[in-house]
């Protein structure tokens, strides 16, 4: 039996798109949104250990993984909306909120515009903008891929049939911890990202920043008042995360892992969990 086929998994009709998500343990709702290039499954560590205290709910973004891939809509506060339905559909109306990477834009729109349904956010290795140029607002000065992605309909061609190519160099070059995503992993990646709605769609989240950070910008009139954790690797954004939220929050702590690169939930499964349990502990 395959990591993936460990888990119990789900669909939910969200409007127009159908999200497939993963559910385990009980408790309050806790909500795990991952990045690119990658699916529910970053979090496949992560989650046992967060479902021993919270019903962990892991959905896999539109467009993404095994969710439907529609052709518009990529802005986060779009994806966020999906979201939000999604957890309203399970009945749950308040929730705490974790954000890797785009999944950290998510939760930060999510947020931004359900005040009342996020009781605690946490943000990991994610650069959330308001107002800045898209170039300011890149990933560091190795995201030669930022531009690239949004470049209409170039990326797909050149990439398609040789995704496993493409992606392997972010799964071996983005982490600190070297073997953290083996090969079995990038199967499971490879698997969903081959399909050429998902290829296109993970591109679309890049050529959504322009309007992403308009949004933020408005959303930033009125900071989020809830607590916010922010973590970087020092090997990747380091205090980025927490500095640009800042600008967007008025209660940011956290802090930075050594030795650690992109993939958090992946390089240091343990160690994260451990933090965000203690960080939401606090709201009990």
């Amino acid at each position: 039996m395959s990591l993936s086929t460990a888990f119990e998994h789900h669909t939910a009709q969200v409007g127009d798109v159908t999200i497939h998500y993963v559910r385990m343990g009980n408790g309050a709702p806790l909500v795990l949104l991952h990045g690119w290039p990658q699916t529910w499954f970053a979090w496949r560590h992560m989650i046992p250990l967060l479902a021993q205290h919270y019903t962990v709910i892991a959905p896999d973004l539109r467009g993404l993984g095994d969710s439907s891939k529609p052709v518009n809509d990529y802005d986060k506060r779009t994806i966020a909306e999906d979201v939000y339905q999604l957890t309203l559909q399970l009945g749950f109306e308040h929730i705490l909120l974790v954000g890797h990477d785009w999944g950290g834009h998510i939760a930060y729109a999510y947020a931004a515009g359900h005040r009342d349904g996020v009781q605690r956010l946490a943000i990991v290795e994610s650069l959330v903008r308001s107002g800045d140029t898209v170039r300011d607002a890149a990933l560091g000065n190795d995201a030669w891929f930022a531009t690239f992605h949004r470049i209409p309909n170039l990326p797909e061609t050149l990439i398609s049939g040789r995704e496993r190519v493409y992606l392997s160099w972010f799964y071996e070059n983005l982490p600190a911890v070297k073997g953290a995503i083996t090969e079995a992993d990038i199967d499971e990646y490879v698997r969903t990202y081959s399909d050429p709605g998902a290829l296109r769609a993970g591109f679309e989240l890049y050529r959504a920043l322009p309007t992403d950070l308009k949004n933020n910008a408005m959303s930033a009139q009125n900071p989020l008042r809830i607590p916010v954790f922010a973590l970087g690797g020092d090997k990747s954004l380091g205090p980025k995360t927490r500095q640009a939220l800042e600008v967007l929050a008025t209660d940011v702590r956290g802090g930075i892992i050594k030795n650690c690169g992109h993939f958090v939930p992946e390089e240091y499964p343990d160690l994260l969990a451990s933090q965000l349990l203690e960080f939401f502990a606090e709201e009990q």
